[in-house]
């Protein structure tokens, strides 16, 4: 069987130029999970495909924020993740950064 692997790169919760939901790690989380889930449609893929997330915060202490989020929206869906604390970010609006993996067959 041969697997299409797909990666989306370090996305953030920049939509038109604008961070959105600034100091809120929990919507932050959500509009680049969002944000990944159009890029990987747009490639053919779904949430369901992902089989690995990362995830770089600037504050490891708001964990909960960002594990939840995750949480919410992959479900059942479970991909290997990894959280780990950064020193920063390109924009310092910016708390999150996540990558995805997916793979379909």
């Amino acid at each position: 069987m041969i697997l299409n692997p797909y990666h989306v790169a370090g996305t953030t919760a920049t939509r038109d130029s604008v961070v959105v939901g600034v100091g809120d790690a929990y919507t932050q989380t959500r509009v680049a999970l969002e944000i990944i889930q159009g890029a990987l449609a747009e490639a053919g893929a779904r949430l369901e495909d992902v089989v690995r997330t990362r995830l770089f915060v600037t504050d490891i202490s708001r964990w909960e924020e960002v594990g939840r989020a995750h949480g919410e929206v992959f479900g059942e869906i479970r991909p290997a993740s990894t959280m780990v604390q950064v020193s920063a970010l390109i924009d310092p609006a910016h708390l999150v950064e996540i990558e995805a993996e997916a793979v379909i067959p």
